[in-house]
């Protein structure tokens, strides 16, 4: 063997290794920075399993180094956060959804008096709540691995994953237990979950509309629209794909069975609790509401509105802007492939991110999970068929050309 061609089948391991290991740095960061008990849990199993990973790569036991990666970065940190019942302060806020939605049909808590009492999802989050509600008050721990809200979670966001490659008709998602291993799903899916059923609907949407199937793709834009108002930016794309792929009437079916599957989720709750939900839902998240929202990472939006009412009105004006720049995108060259679509969805996404008046660095790993996923999933490009035809005494091999 040749040193360039060893090189060559070194340089996927060195590459392996070097990723284990700049998750081991990226997970040790959590125990030196954060003040969180559930994230600096999460960062010391974390990088003990990226860390054994990158040696078990090094060995050439790729296997092992993926067994060791979920172990360390999810098994063993959510197991023990789920039976001890600790976690971020979402995971209850979606449990007591659930409770509050089968004891009185209301979602919301009336009048909060803190921030532990705001819930800042649209009342599709509160099903994934009902699980703990409906297993009762016992606090065993069978009751907790069921009941818990990161496990119901984690349930849609695989199970959106598997249907979307279904559909796509691709290959085995061999990169998928990587993904979930990596610190873009391990920590949310332990520490909260929170955002998880989102990233999985919006995949399952572009995969529906890139494999031409409207009203599923409408399906799941309403149950994504059920649980954040931030899933809006997925519409828009999906219709994007559809109307340049199936043409208008495809994208109209979609629309409309997302319109009515959203509002039979969400209008309940704006029924029964119009000044809560607007409270809770919108002017919290945004900065508004007479209790300071946690989410106040130092993104470029949140700086600007920390300067005073003419920053808030800058920074929704400039998010207002970078929306309206992503949707001409969308009409002038509409994304006609998964990749272009999530590729898309994740700029938008990006960008209202980025400018939004309070927003957490967290937030970012949805559009790098849509990147990840769409290029894990894609169908390969197939090699055009040959003939073999007979020229000058010996056999050619020539591409078949469709008629």
């Amino acid at each position: 063997m040749t040193p360039s061609s060893r090189l060559r089948a070194a340089s996927p391991a060195v590459r392996r290794t070097a990723g284990w290991l700049l998750a081991a740095a990226w997970a040790l960061s959590f125990p030196l920075v954060s003040s969180l008990g559930p994230h600096r849990l999460w960062g010391w199993c974390a990088a003990a399993g990226y860390l054994a990973a990158a040696g078990a790569t090094v060995l050439g036991r790729r296997r092992a180094a993926l067994g060791a990666a979920l172990l360390g970065a999810v098994a063993v940190p959510l197991l023990y956060l789920v039976l001890t019942g600790q976690g971020q302060s979402e995971v209850g806020v979606i449990e007591r959804s659930g409770r509050l939605l089968l004891e009185s049909g209301r979602l919301y808590v009336d009048r909060p008096a803190g921030v532990e009492e705001y819930t800042p999802y649209l009342p599709g989050m509160a099903l994934l709540g009902l699980p703990r509600a409906l297993l009762g008050g016992g606090d065993g721990w069978a009751v907790r691995l069921l009941g818990d809200a990161r496990i119901w979670c984690a349930a849609v966001l695989f199970a959106s994953l598997w249907a979307g490659r279904r559909m796509l008709g691709g290959p085995a998602q061999q990169l998928l237990p990587v993904l979930v291993a990596s610190p873009v799903v391990a920590l949310p899916l332990v520490v909260s979950g929170v955002d998880l059923p989102l990233a999985g609907l919006c995949c399952l949407a572009l995969a529906a509309a890139v494999s031409g199937r409207p009203a599923v793709a409408g399906a799941a834009l309403a149950a994504a629209c059920a649980l954040k108002w931030t899933a809006l930016p997925a519409v828009a794309v999906v219709l994007a794909v559809l109307g340049a792929c199936r043409g208008a009437r495809a994208a109209v079916r979609c629309a409309a069975v997302a319109a009515s599957g959203t509002a039979v989720l969400v209008l309940p709750g704006v029924l029964l609790q119009p000044q809560e939900l607007w409270r809770q839902v919108f002017a919290f998240p945004t900065g508004r509401a007479e209790v300071a929202t946690p989410a106040s990472s130092p993104l470029p939006g949140h700086l600007l509105a920390g300067l005073g009412p003419w920053g808030w009105y800058l920074t929704v004006g400039l998010l207002a802007l970078g929306g309206l720049a992503v949707a001409l995108s969308l009409r002038v060259c509409p994304p006609r492939t998964l990749v272009a679509a999530a590729d898309r969805l994740a700029l938008g996404l990006t960008l209202a991110f980025l400018l939004a008046p309070a927003g957490r660095f967290g937030y970012l790993a949805l559009p790098v999970l849509l990147v990840l996923w769409a290029r894990a999933t894609a169908p390969r490009p197939q090699p055009a068929p040959s003939r073999v035809v007979a020229r000058s005494g010996r056999r050619e091999r020539r591409p078949a050309v469709a008629r």
